[in-house]
């Protein structure tokens, strides 16, 4: 069976004790990054062998863990932080199973996503999830067009080097919005901050963001 394993995004102490036990009893890890989940099965005292599943080699190596669940081999796939396949690779995988008949489950825990949303005030009973914006200002702005019309909460993620430029085509297209906007959350300098696009821009001009973000714009009337 193939078993997708959340790893906590911050804390270590929120992993499931579901999660641990498949981890412990898997014949094989399929990870993105074995040095960061190395560090997670070494707190815990885990040692099971570790197997490279990123973007650059799932192709690859989809038929060959095919043929290890033949085996009736059990595989847990997992992410460097959160459910994986959300924004991760994976779910080529899943889709391969499907078609060999092949069973796998999820064991649900933690997602920045629905962090964020947890931590925001924006009203969030319905909400978008649009992972990673497009590098190229043209191409986020097509995306931002078309997320403009939605009653819903909007959620993505973001890298600090192009915050300012996002968050300069987010004013463009759809005006002052409210914004939510995480990083390091669950951990020890977690950040929650609620503002306009426009003091966000003047705030990250002074100060550089340092980490991964997760924002949550308020496109409820």
């Amino acid at each position: 069976m193939l078993y997708i394993v959340a790893p906590p995004i911050g804390n270590l102490e929120d992993i499931t004790l579901r999660a641990l036990r498949i981890l412990k009893e898997a014949d094989l890890i399929l990870a993105e990054d074995t040095r960061k989940t190395g560090l997670l099965l070494k707190h815990f005292e885990i040692k099971k062998p570790l197997k490279s599943f990123h973007d650059h080699n799932e192709a690859k190596m989809t038929p060959w863990i095919i043929e290890e669940l033949k085996k009736a081999k059990a595989v847990a796939l997992v992410s460097n932080a959160g459910t994986p396949t959300i924004s991760d690779p994976g779910y080529k995988l899943v889709r391969e199973c499907r078609r060999n008949s092949l069973p796998l489950t999820a064991i649900p825990g933690p997602s920045s996503v629905i962090n964020a949303l947890s931590l925001s005030s924006c009203a969030h009973d319905k909400f978008a999830f649009l992972g990673y914006l497009a590098r190229k200002t043209g191409e986020r702005k097509k995306t931002l067009e078309k997320a403009k019309g939605w009653q819903c909460a909007i959620v993505f993620f973001e890298s600090p080097f192009r915050l300012l430029s996002t968050l300069k085509d987010l004013k463009d297209v759809m005006g002052n919005k409210r914004l939510t906007i995480t990083r390091e959350m669950t951990k020890k300098f977690e950040e929650v901050l609620e503002l306009t696009v426009e003091e966000a821009i003047r705030r990250f001009e002074e100060t550089k963001p340092k980490g991964e973000l997760t924002i949550v714009i308020d496109n409820k009337d």
